[in-house]
């Protein structure tokens, strides 16, 4: 390799930029899409499930239908403004529960969607052919915090099972306007409540999905449930609370009929009020929760403008190190090969003694900083200083003398040698010194005294 050729070509280093920035924005990537998350399709009932007991469809239909739907994964999400469905599993905590529902009736409507299946990936069983998260229903009881949401005993859940070998006759529903049958006979679960209002019941007068008649105002929902709404300046400002006990009339598994489908959408209306909001989808309590990473924050208000600074600086900073890479330029310009050296009659020698190695090159580089600096104007006092003390020294004068007898003794030396005595007044014209040609004149003066004593 020629001692005066630049070992890095301009291609090769874009090239290794463009792949470390690469690599780089990848990692970013992947920590901010969660690439570590858990994985959603995992046969539960919840927003992101996709089997028979999940409601992806629900989310789905409401998205195509204009509402502004999201899944949260962060637990501090739960008290946005929006209209929150629950759909815990069967062991969630009741209290938590509560809690949640609570909080979040101070901030809108809470559409509450009960469990009831016992639910089996379809790939544990090789002989039948599935796609991830699907499941085979094999069994339904209810979830043991049902009586205790609200109050103890509140909301009584009833499930019916049919005994025997024959197969159930089909369970209608009517309610909201629609009317229909529900998908599995085999397990209908309803509330016994006289504090729930019915929405949707079977002909047996069963309320499948109802909401809290707990003295709220109310309007939508008490006229879909034939009823009178409390006085609106006694009633409590809280939002509603819905509660879908037949999860089949709003999962996977019901949405494949049209009037079921029609019926969730009439459930989201009634519950909404007249109010325009999101609609939020838990998935906390499914325990598909993440909390927010820091990448994530910084592209988030308030440090969404700290983060595009720190960009713009870093693109800045990379730029200025892109076209300052490589070796430095002499003197006459960019470094050249020996073949250009030769071509051009200049001698490599040379050409390699416009480089400053050593202290030379410290030096070099300590005036460049101190003339970008604009403290030039500094060097004249300091360096007239170092030439006093090297002269005194070289005399065997005291150390640390007073500065006007010091440069006085030098005078007088300079006289007896029938030199002119002007070292004292060359000193500081120096002090006094503020461009660069005077600094430098005024320095070469004394450095030329000083040569002149040493003789």
């Amino acid at each position: 390799m020629s001692g005066g050729g630049s070992p890095f070509s301009p291609r090769a280093v874009l090239a290794l930029l463009v792949l470390g920035a690469a690599a780089f924005l990848a990692v970013l990537f992947l920590i901010g899409t969660g690439a570590d998350a858990p994985d959603e399709k995992d046969g539960g009932g919840h927003a992101a499930g996709n089997g028979l007991n999940g409601y992806a469809a629900f989310s789905e239909l409401l998205g195509r239908r204009g509402y502004q739907v999201s899944a949260i994964r962060n637990a501090a999400r739960l008290d946005d403004p929006s209209l929150l469905i629950l759909t815990p599993p069967p062991y969630a905590d009741a209290d938590e529960l509560n809690r949640v529902i609570e909080r979040h009736r101070n901030l809108g409507p809470v559409i509450l969607i009960l469990p009831k299946w016992f639910a089996l990936p379809v790939g544990a069983r090789p002989n039948l052919k599935s796609k991830k998260g699907w499941v085979v229903l094999f069994g339904a009881t209810s979830p043991a915090w049902g009586d205790k949401i609200g109050r103890d005993k509140l909301m009584r859940l009833r499930l019916d099972q049919p005994q025997g070998k024959q197969k159930p006759p089909p369970v209608g529903w009517s309610g909201l306007g629609f009317a229909g049958k529900l998908p599995d006979p085999s397990a209908v679960q309803w509330v016994d409540s006289s504090e729930f209002e019915p929405l949707v019941r079977t002909a047996e007068h069963k309320d499948l999905v109802s909401f809290w008649d707990d003295g709220g105002y109310y309007p939508r929902l008490s006229a879909a449930a034939g009823v009178d709404p409390y006085d609106r300046d006694e009633a409590s400002d809280k939002w509603p609370l819905v509660v879908i006990a037949e999860p089949d009339l709003v999962n996977n598994y019901g949405l494949a009929d049209k009037d079921r489908a029609l019926l969730a959408l009439s459930i989201v209306e009634a519950s909404l009020e007249g109010a325009h909001m999101p609609v939020a989808f838990d998935l906390t309590f499914n325990g598909l929760g993440q909390n927010d990473n820091l990448l994530t924050l910084a592209f988030r208000p308030p440090f969404l403008a700290a983060t595009l600074c720190f960009l713009i600086a870093a693109l800045v900073v990379a730029w200025r190190a892109f076209r300052r890479f490589g070796p430095p330029a002499g003197a006459g310009g960019p470094r050249m090969g020996r073949r250009q050296l030769a071509a051009g009659g200049v001698d490599e020698a040379a050409a390699m003694a416009t480089f400053a190695f050593g202290k030379r090159e410290l030096a070099t580089n300590g005036a460049a900083l101190i003339q970008r600096a604009k403290r030039l104007h500094l060097l004249g006092a300091p360096y007239a200083a170092l030439v006093r003390n090297r002269i005194a020294q070289a005399l065997g004068l005291r150390p640390g003398a007073d500065i006007a007898l010091t440069e006085g003794a030098i005078d007088a030396l300079l006289e007896r040698r029938g030199l002119q005595p002007n070292f004292a007044s060359q000193a500081e014209a120096l002090r006094q010194a503020r461009g660069p040609h005077e600094l430098l004149r005024r320095a070469h003066a004394l450095r030329e005294i000083e040569r002149n004593l040493s003789r």
